[in-house]
């Protein structure tokens, strides 16, 4: 099923909510989804995913390891590393300096936990590739918007790996943006900071959401 940015079945918040009390519901919310429906969720979500073609033959894509109450990507990853699929994951440079890069991840590769205990390939920023040479990034989210809008955790790594989209004097509309996040994640309205960069798409278990181009 595909949706035109429709806000339906938005989660309930107040206007009076700071950002971080909205972040604590709507990560409670997810975390709350009973286990078997999650399963059902993350197959509908990755079923999506196919669907854009987003797996494509010898296409660098990034994705992401999963934090509890995330949509869990990996059973797409075998699929596509046999497809030839150059899959690669976020590295978080420096938390001072709020810079990550993403880096490939090879299939049976150790990973680690990093500050925040998210996984990360052990080779580090080795073979990192610029974003503006990926294809798709798949974007973890906390909560999104009818426009398009990311709520993430506060620590504004993505926004800034990917600032480059706002730059009017060289704007590119590569990679492809993909939100993925369960429909509870939806909230009526996010009020964007001008350094934040609004998602191409958002696939949760009820669809995929589309959005009109937005400009820096």
């Amino acid at each position: 099923m595909v949706r035109d940015g429709t806000a339906g079945g938005a989660s309930p918040y107040t206007a009076t909510m700071t950002l971080r009390e909205l972040r604590r519901q709507l990560r409670a919310g997810r975390r709350a989804i009973p286990d078997a429906e999650r399963r059902v969720h993350d197959r509908a979500i990755r079923a999506s995913l196919s669907q854009l073609g987003v797996w494509q033959r010898g296409r660098p894509v990034a994705a992401f390891l999963r934090m509890p109450g995330e949509v869990d990507l990996l059973p797409c990853f075998d699929t596509a590393w046999q497809r030839g699929v150059r899959i690669y994951v976020p590295h978080i440079v420096s938390r001072r300096d709020g810079r990550m890069v993403f880096v490939p991840l090879e299939e049976g590769a150790a990973v680690r936990g990093n500050m925040f205990g998210i996984a990360e390939p052990l080779h580090g920023s080795r073979g990192r590739l610029p974003v503006r040479h990926l294809d798709t990034i798949l974007v973890p989210l906390v909560g999104f918007d009818a426009q398009g809008h990311r709520l993430g955790m506060g620590a504004g790594f993505y926004d800034r790996a990917l600032r480059p989209r706002l730059d009017r004097a060289q704007p590119f509309r590569r990679p492809r943006l993909i939100g993925v996040a369960y429909s509870i994640q939806q909230v009526d309205r996010l009020d964007p900071a001008p350094w934040d960069v609004a998602l191409d798409l958002v696939v949760t278990e009820r669809g995929i959401l589309r959005f009109p181009p937005h400009t820096p």
